[in-house]
């Protein structure tokens, strides 16, 4: 069949390749927006707070630990207490905090200052951000968990 042959048929009788996309376009399209909220929230974090040349990037790091422990918090609530609609997981875990916290600028950074002849802190910060925001991770999804059975009891 022809593309043209294709968009005269019925929706459920199109090849599934087909749609399947169009089933996909809500996700992406939530993703996109949640990302730029995200990307946005984070910018301004590093704006508000500025690293030193050779310093410690404190706003990457805390941004990465603080979307760490939200994920770990939010995939609890949606996937033990709350049936959400199909759209928030993509929305608010891929896009938005997929969009705030970020190994792009963390490579970056780390990349940054041992260009910058620091690399003692480079691999400072390195270990720190992975074992902090595994720990977020963690911290957060265990301590929703708790709050919520010592709220049930």
């Amino acid at each position: 069949m022809t593309a043209p042959e294709t968009e005269s048929l019925p929706l459920d009788t199109r090849p599934p390749r087909r749609r399947a996309w169009r089933a996909q376009v809500p996700v992406v399209a939530v993703v996109a927006v949640g990302g730029a909220i995200g990307a946005t929230a984070r910018y301004a974090a590093s704006v508000w707070w500025p690293t030193q040349t050779g310093g410690f990037p404190w706003p990457t790091f805390w941004v990465n630990v603080i979307g760490c422990a939200v994920i770990g918090v939010f995939m609890v609530i949606i996937t033990d207490v709350w049936v959400a609609h199909r759209l928030v997981r993509p929305f608010v875990g891929t896009g938005v905090l997929g969009g705030f916290t970020t190994f792009s600028t963390y490579a970056v950074d780390i990349q940054q200052l041992v260009d910058a002849g620091h690399p003692h802190t480079a691999l400072a910060y390195l270990a720190a951000t992975v074992s902090a925001a595994l720990a977020a991770v963690w911290l957060g999804a265990t301590a929703t968990r708790r709050f919520l059975t010592r709220r049930q009891r």
